[in-house]
């Protein structure tokens, strides 16, 4: 099947999706129309004509200063897509549609569950928050799954992220390393295991239009276990110093997601501890 990713091109989550849907037989094909543009963007679905979608192109930098841009990529992009969609000649079978964890926002601890009560508490959670919402617009009309990925790196992932900041430290040996609010936790998946989990769930049509699933594995860790980790699997230490420009407000203390409807739909997966994606980022 004709499998259409948005961000394909120029996303981290990409370039280990590609591989993963070809080795399933898809064929896979590229967005390369602004999302802004609605006129060219219909034009281009309509040339496409494919048969899944999987959406990953926004701004994902929480920090990202221009939050005009967030919400005209994030929302207004996702709407003019899904409005192209839903004009295709094609019979779209499904549609992924990759929100965020950060919709949640400061939620009680504990996993949380797909019915947890959204509380974005930035411009980014709420340009994906009103994503999900603008979603439901189309949920009679496109087959769609909204997921919500907690946190999760890799090698090949920009250094504005925490992870890829601190192993670069290490890899480095640098002396010192500045951040910001230590006493945070979150899940640090993989990105293997998200794309692994996109590759599986692209294949199961939804049973109910506009359903989210957390794609997550529920444990978290805090920073000082990463930092410690990395110590471990390097031999080297840091100093670390927190840097008050570095500390967010309304910042998430603790963030770790109930996979268990994302297991449900889609069986067994790939899991891999976090000394084991450090360990790779670091030998990379």
């Amino acid at each position: 099947m004709c499998v259409l990713v948005t961000g394909l091109l120029d996303s981290f989550t990409g370039k280990y999706l590609q591989p993963a849907l070809e080795s399933e037989g898809h064929q896979v094909v590229a967005l390369v129309s602004d999302l802004t543009d609605a006129p060219s963007l219909a034009a281009e679905i309509a040339e496409l004509n494919p048969h899944y979608v999987i959406h990953l192109a926004a701004i994902t930098y929480v920090g990202h200063g221009d939050s005009n841009a967030i919400y005209e990529v994030n929302l207004m992009g996702t709407r003019n897509l899904l409005q192209a969609l839903s004009f295709s000649e094609s019979k779209i079978k499904h549609v992924v549609l990759a929100s965020s964890a950060n919709i949640y926002g400061n939620s009680s601890e504990g996993k949380i569950s797909e019915s947890a009560r959204a509380n974005p508490a930035n411009d980014y959670a709420v340009s994906k928050y009103a994503m999900e919402l603008a979603a439901g617009l189309w949920k009679d009309k496109l087959p769609i799954t909204i997921t919500r990925p907690f946190n999760y790196t890799g090698v090949g992932q920009n250094e504005v992220f925490l992870i890829p900041k601190i192993v670069a430290h290490f890899k480095q040996k640098k002396s010192v390393i500045e951040l910001g609010n230590l006493d945070v936790w979150r899940e640090f998946n993989d990105v293997r295991f998200v794309v692994d989990s996109y590759t599986k769930l692209i294949a199961r049509l939804p049973t109910v239009s506009g359903q989210p699933i957390n794609i997550c594995t529920g444990k978290a860790y805090s920073l000082r276990e990463v930092i410690s980790l990395c110590e471990k699997i390097t031999g080297h230490t840091l100093e670390i110093k927190v840097n008050p420009d570095f500390v967010r407000p309304n910042e998430v203390r603790i963030l770790k997601g109930d996979n268990s409807l994302l297991k449900s739909v889609i069986g067994e997966y790939t899991h891999y501890e976090l000394e084991q994606t450090l360990t790779w980022m670091l030998a990379n």
